[in-house]
């Protein structure tokens, strides 16, 4: 969620080399892609809804208000929506248990949409208090444990909890110290949105040359680790290099 449609487009280009269309819910809201396949969604909104410009993960899911009734029977709590986007989409936004925001959105999904290990150009990560508690909450609330739902599986791997879809990872759930109140976003629980560069050191340099501003720098050598920006609207995001994450292993996996 951005207010300037344009200068966004302008920073992400420059930073991940996305290029945009405009999407089908109209000109406020672009798709950005890398080598044609899609990325992420920027929509000029932030105004809008009146929150602050994010980073914000969406699950789809048949029934957005079937959702919203779930997330609140389940402990979440609903901030805005279901809010319908012509010709068909309807979205909410909320918090789960700990105050990690997430989307939810009905609605057509492109097919070749990728997030996650391997060749995909984005992955997830939540950063939680309780793994297999959100691990509940988001299985219940999404139906994925239902086998007609055809959403993600849950496996306990290696101290993670790890969602796969189609056998392939596309997102962890991790364990560890978050401070609820903390006024910094990056130590709060939320979803940690990562896009994934070919030089960490090169798109660090245009972060702060477009803009954009360093929060915590893992910068390693040889172009290994991390590191966490902020664009110039506040958006928090986090780079990492494209070959600099092993894919999950399988063995000893238990399932939620």
């Amino acid at each position: 969620m951005a207010r300037d449609l344009p200068a966004a487009q302008d920073f992400y280009g420059a930073v991940l080399g996305w290029t945009f269309r405009y999407a089908s819910l109209g000109r406020g809201i672009a798709v950005a892609e890398l080598n044609g396949v899609p990325v992420a969604g920027v929509g000029a909104v932030a105004n809008d809804f009146a929150v602050p410009v994010a980073w914000t993960t969406y699950f789809a899911v048949d029934d957005a208000d079937a959702a919203v009734a779930r997330i609140r029977d389940f402990g979440g709590t609903v901030g805005i929506g279901p809010v319908s986007f012509p010709p068909g989409g309807r979205a909410a936004l909320a918090t789960d248990l700990e105050g990690a925001s997430f989307g939810v959105w009905e609605g057509r999904v492109l097919s070749d949409w990728r997030v996650g290990d391997g060749e995909a150009p984005a992955w997830l990560e939540l950063h939680t208090k309780n793994a297999f508690d959100a691990a509940l909450f988001y299985g219940r609330v999404l139906e994925w444990t239902d086998d007609d739902a055809g959403g993600c599986e849950v496996f306990y791997e290696q101290d993670q909890v790890v969602l796969r879809h189609g056998g392939q990872a596309v997102a962890r759930l991790n364990s560890g110290p978050v401070e609820t109140s903390s006024p910094r976003p990056q130590l709060r629980p939320r979803w940690r949105v990562h896009f994934k560069v070919p030089d960490l050191a090169t798109a660090r340099a245009t972060v702060l040359e477009y803009g954009g501003s360093i929060v915590s720098d893992d910068l390693r050598p040889g172009g290994t680790g991390h590191v966490t920006v902020r664009d110039p609207d506040g958006g928090l995001f986090t780079l990492d290099p494209t070959a600099g994450r092993p894919a999950p292993t399988t063995l000893g996996a238990q399932h939620v």
